[in-house]
């Protein structure tokens, strides 16, 4: 894995996919539903860094045209709590070897189309 990106995914599952929260995280501005997620309370500067969420929608956007067998095993790695690892690799009928082959080369791509879009 390459850690400047596991640590944007990160970000990207926590604000984008966030469980629980209506309309899916932070990310699309909506105060009403900041206001739900938080039992109605306003926390100010709290990743409401408009530099943040930009960033965050750009590896969205990225992540939803990756190949899907890259796209699987992002989106098993990063916003499936819920299941264990040996369900992850059922998921994307794989082993444990080629799920973290696949994720790293996902990260080599994520990267590469980061790179690009800074170019």
């Amino acid at each position: 894995m390459i850690k400047p990106i596991d640590e944007m995914l990160k970000l990207w599952a926590e604000e984008m996919h966030n469980p629980g929260s209506a309309g899916g995280g932070y990310a699309g501005g909506n105060l009403l539903a900041m206001m739900m997620a938080n039992k109605g309370e306003m926390i100010r500067g709290t990743r409401g860094s408009k530099v943040i969420l930009d960033r965050v929608a750009e590896l969205d956007l990225i992540i939803n045209h990756l190949p899907d067998e890259q796209k699987d095993v992002v989106t098993e790695h990063y916003l499936n709590r819920d299941s264990e690892a040996s369900q992850k690799y059922r998921y994307c009928r794989c082993s444990r070897n080629t799920f973290y082959l696949r994720l790293h080369v996902a990260h080599q791509s994520i990267q590469s189309r980061l790179m690009r879009r800074v170019a």
